[in-house]
């Protein structure tokens, strides 16, 4: 990956170092396996820094080509491949879930009871697509660990690290079966939606998840490394997968490690991708251009359809600390949701600076990119370390980088 002169685009060199200097303790004490992070401005990669172990047991350098799960950072993908079928009119946001899945046609909400006979009433309105983009629809996760809808969730399979071995087509159906949290549109709450997103786009689209990514997404923006498993060629480049839970050193797990090391069940646009960081990097450059997919032409989306996606369309312009379900999320103050990002509406309950119309999302396994469109600024994170709340790299993160801003 080329970089350019830091100053050459206003940043200052020295102080991006500090970035470096900050995560190596990081590594150095183990509180982290290794990282790479990247800083850019406008299209241009800036700054690069990469320090510690793919495999911290066996001493194991992390490469620059290495393979991370990037957990929820499949999200944002999934999403750019729905609205690319709702350019092409081919799928409606404000259709219901259930033209495209008829299991998702008569909703039912949990009202109350407990979670082995749970009492649910009909829900006032249909699920919308917009709903699933914007987390809105009342789905859940079982790890949440929060309301009685996810132990039902838990109870039916669904937690972190959970073999599944439904296809997608199964799965949506076994998710509509379960209660919602609550209706549609009437909170926000971090969910399976987005497995269902791609659902919607193997029916609206004819093509499996991972083939409509690889033919739309993925090869015309050159991300050849990046799939929804490593097969056995590429096992060597995939970056070893830790738990911290506070505890130090961080602990490697072999059970959540095999996670991307076979073709998996079903294929998740929630959270199933393997890429590097090129080829983040060339995906962030295709939302920096707002759509384009390089300089010799080419678009997978509008510069419209980019702008709707990073715009906060909660209502009233409220943001998750204030409206989301599960636990108030009040780390989140500040921080409202489009149509696949989280888009910064405030500075937000960690105080670090976070202008508004800041875009981006993180994964479980710690890693995180954004994009801030005011200061044409951009930054991603990748380590593999879970889960992601275990220290606060992301708002150290923003620090470091607009402290080394120079116009």
């Amino acid at each position: 990956m080329q970089t350019v002169d830091p100053r050459a685009v206003g940043l200052d060199a020295a102080r991006l170092a500090r970035i470096e200097t900050h995560f190596r303790a990081y590594v150095d004490d183990g509180r982290l396996p290794g990282f790479d992070v990247v800083v850019m401005r406008g299209e241009s990669v800036a700054w690069r820094a990469r320090h510690g172990w793919a495999q911290v047991e066996r001493r194991e350098p992390l490469r620059e080509d290495a393979i991370y799960r990037i957990y929820s950072m499949t999200k944002p993908i999934a999403s750019v491949a729905l609205m690319m079928l709702v350019e092409e009119g081919r799928v409606r946001l404000t259709e219901p879930v259930g033209t495209y899945l008829p299991s998702f046609a008569a909703p039912r909400v949990y009202a109350d009871g407990g979670v082995l006979v749970p009492r649910t009433v009909e829900a006032r309105e249909p699920m919308h697509i917009w709903h699933l983009l914007t987390h809105t629809a009342g789905l859940t996760y079982g790890f949440h660990y929060a309301t009685p809808v996810d132990e039902i969730y838990r109870r039916a399979g669904f937690d972190f690290g959970s073999r599944i071995t439904d296809d997608l087509a199964t799965l949506c159906d076994r998710y509509a079966a379960l209660p919602l949290l609550h209706e549609p549109g009437a909170s926000w709450n971090y969910s399976v939606a987005t497995d269902v997103v791609g659902r919607i786009v193997e029916v609206a689209s004819g093509r499996s998840l991972d083939e409509f990514l690889r033919e739309r997404i993925f090869d015309p923006l050159g991300m050849r490394d990046t799939a929804f498993w490593v097969d056995e060629a590429r096992h060597e480049r995939l970056a070893g997968l830790y738990t911290g839970y506070l505890r130090t050193p961080a602990t490697f797990d072999e059970r959540l490690d095999r996670a991307g090391r076979r073709r998996p069940a079903y294929w998740s646009g929630g959270g199933g991708l393997t890429s590097t960081v090129a080829d983040y990097v060339a995906f962030m450059r295709m939302l920096v251009r707002r759509g384009a997919a390089g300089p010799q032409g080419g678009r997978l989306l509008s510069r419209p359809t980019v702008d709707l996606m990073t715009t906060n369309h909660l209502p009233g312009g409220v943001d998750i600390g204030s409206w989301g379900y599960t636990y108030g999320w009040p780390e989140y103050a500040g921080m409202g949701f489009g149509l696949g990002f989280s888009v910064q509406t405030g500075y937000g309950a960690g105080h670090t600076y976070t202008p508004a119309g800041m875009y981006g999302w993180g994964g479980m396994a710690s890693t995180a990119f954004w994009i801030d469109p005011v200061h044409d600024l951009a930054a991603a994170f990748f380590t593999q370390l879970i889960p992601s709340t275990t220290w606060s790299i992301r708002d150290e993160l923003r620090a470091l980088v607009y402290g080394a801003l120079l116009d």
